[in-house]
């Protein structure tokens, strides 16, 4: 009966987890999308009101005005009127006292995140921490820049090290590149890895030379 019980979870708990997961998504999307049909009813004429009211209570529609709204920003962006209005709000909010310093630290970060041309979260490797001979896995997010680098006198890299099971926190490291060995396995590879905390490994990949591995890291 037990090994029948724990075969039944093994089926149940990924679906019942993924499930739960996009249900907080979806309460958080829908809570925001009531917040701005509020302050929209609170400056349309009353005759709209009800109208926007009902919107409130169809299912999944925050979703697709999230992706609606992400959809026609990156396409208004693209074109030169667009640059415009963007370079306009990146100026307006870059001098507003204390918003600039949350504003331009969130927006260096995701521009380096998410950009095509970026390197950050491009490659998984192997480092030592937290000493000599014990091995985990991080990713590469750059190389030091300005004072921190007139400090190195060797080649170095920045390492985001995640923790486990929750990736969303982790160390921030300084190392030198020869004591960095890159990993032939993904991102999304490396990341079910830690989550899973080594137990979904990924497939076994082509091990690569060491040093061109390192070179190819930079």
């Amino acid at each position: 009966m037990k090994k029948y019980i724990l075969t039944g979870l093994l089926v149940w708990l990924p679906l019942t987890i993924t499930i739960w997961v996009m249900l907080q998504v979806l309460g958080v999307l829908d809570g925001v999308f009531a917040g701005l049909i509020v302050a929209a009813q609170t400056v349309l004429p009353e005759s709209l009101r009800p109208g926007l009211q009902s919107l409130r209570s169809i299912p999944g529609l925050s979703a697709i005005a999230m992706i609606s709204v992400l959809l026609l920003t990156g396409l208004a962006v693209t074109n030169f009127a667009g640059q415009w209005i963007l370079n306009q709000s990146n100026r307006v909010f870059s001098n507003i006292p204390i918003v600039k310093s949350i504003y331009t630290s969130v927006k260096q970060v995701s521009d380096t995140l998410f950009s095509s041309s970026g390197q950050a979260f491009r490659h998984a490797v192997l480092v030592q921490y937290p000493r000599a001979g014990s091995w985990t896995i991080g990713f590469v997010t750059g190389k030091p820049s300005g004072e921190v680098a007139a400090h190195l006198s060797d080649d170095h890299l920045t390492l985001y090290v995640p923790t486990t099971p929750n990736p969303t926190s982790g160390f921030m490291l300084i190392v030198p590149r020869s004591d960095v060995v890159e990993l032939q396995m993904s991102v999304d590879e490396a990341l079910k890895y830690i989550i899973s905390m080594g137990v979904v490994a990924p497939p076994p990949h082509l091990v690569v030379d060491n040093t061109t591995a390192r070179s190819h890291t930079g």
